[in-house]
């Protein structure tokens, strides 16, 4: 994992990378719906065994998604030429693949189903940003078919594998694959840290080169492994934990911990697909061997320009524009060794 090791400047050119990024997990559509009330003033306390809610929504917004798509645009939006790996329906071979194409993602490792759909994601918001979601696998579970070496075969070394959330056994076989052949991974486990059991995520997790989780998803991990805080770091080089509108912590075994605020939104409009854009921008930030640190502020301004729209894969950066926001945010130094990557997104 040479290209992706937390490495201080020099740092070359976007256009001298050739780092190889493979994302696997989910592709789907996503039903984007907007309640103008709270979720929380629905809910009684003393009736919450047998909840029954149906919430009349003001909005809906049909857009693209997926945890893989979503990390691939945003890779590709900061230059890089991310390899999209997942099973989808039929439906996806229209507008969904021509678009991702013309924004520089590679889906020539994309399974298309014969018979299934790809997956749907069905999200409220409420007022305060909380959300109620759904998730229909759908072609999907056809991602555990797919397997990483004749990949690597056709479009060659590959860097670093992403194991986003996906079929539970297509994440599993993923991580086997990359740990066997010898290609960093990183584990981002997600929503289906509900689906797994102590076991699987214990393999899943085992040996990453970067373990990504929400604050929630931090508690369910170690609560699922029986391990310790200390024990996951023993066991992953580096784990990051994103905190919301608290930004993130960066942990290695033996090292301080390194916490990174967030970048300030211009607005608030629609958290989907927040932490895919985060993953995004850190990612870049490795193949462009920047620090952790830097990595991950790269990360929080992308996924604040994902926070100021209505889907996951509609906002568009500009070199100059993100230059300036993130000078703002964290200072010339830290703008000044991103500027020779982000200037050539113009």
């Amino acid at each position: 994992m040479s290209r992706l090791t937390p490495l201080p400047p020099p740092l070359p050119t976007l256009q001298d990378l050739a780092v190889r990024i493979a994302v696997t997990g989910s592709i789907a559509t996503d039903y984007l719906m907007t309640f103008p009330g709270r979720f929380s003033e629905q809910l009684v306390a003393d009736q919450l065994d047998r909840v029954s809610l149906s919430f009349l929504v003001d909005e809906l917004e049909v857009r693209r998604g997926g945890v893989a798509a979503n990390i691939c645009f945003g890779l590709a939006q900061l230059g890089l030429s991310p390899l999209l790996v997942g099973a989808v329906g039929q439906d996806f071979e229209g507008d969904y693949r021509a678009w991702l194409r013309r924004h520089g993602v590679e889906t020539g490792a994309v399974h298309v189903s014969d018979l299934k759909h790809t997956a749907r994601f069905l999200c409220t918001t409420d007022l305060d940003q909380n959300q109620m979601a759904s998730f229909y696998t759908g072609a999907m579970e056809e991602a555990r078919f797919i397997e990483l070496e004749p990949i690597v075969e056709r479009f060659g070394t590959l860097d670093l594998v992403v194991v986003s959330p996906n079929d539970p056994e297509a994440m599993l076989r993923h991580t086997d694959e990359a740990r066997r052949v010898g290609i960093p991974f990183m584990a981002d486990p997600g929503q289906q840290l509900a689906r797994m059991d102590g076991d699987q995520v214990r393999e899943l997790v085992d040996g990453a080169a970067y373990l990504v989780t929400n604050d929630y998803e931090r508690a369910l991990l170690e609560n699922k492994t029986g391990w310790s805080s200390d024990e996951v770091l023993d066991r992953v080089e580096t784990r990051i934990t994103t905190l919301g509108p608290k930004g993130c912590m960066i942990e290695i075994a033996g090292v301080p911990t390194v916490e990174v605020p967030a970048a300030p939104e211009l607005e608030r409009t629609d958290p989907t697909g927040v932490g895919d854009a985060f993953r995004a921008g850190f990612l870049a930030g490795q193949a462009w061997d920047l620090s952790l640190q830097r990595s991950a502020e790269v990360g929080s301004l992308a996924a604040t320009y994902v926070l100021e729209h209505v889907g996951t894969q509609e906002y568009q950066l500009r070199g100059d524009r993100f230059l300036e926001r993130f000078r703002g945010v964290y200072g010339d130094e830290a703008a000044d060794q991103i500027e020779p990557h982000v200037i050539a997104l113009d």
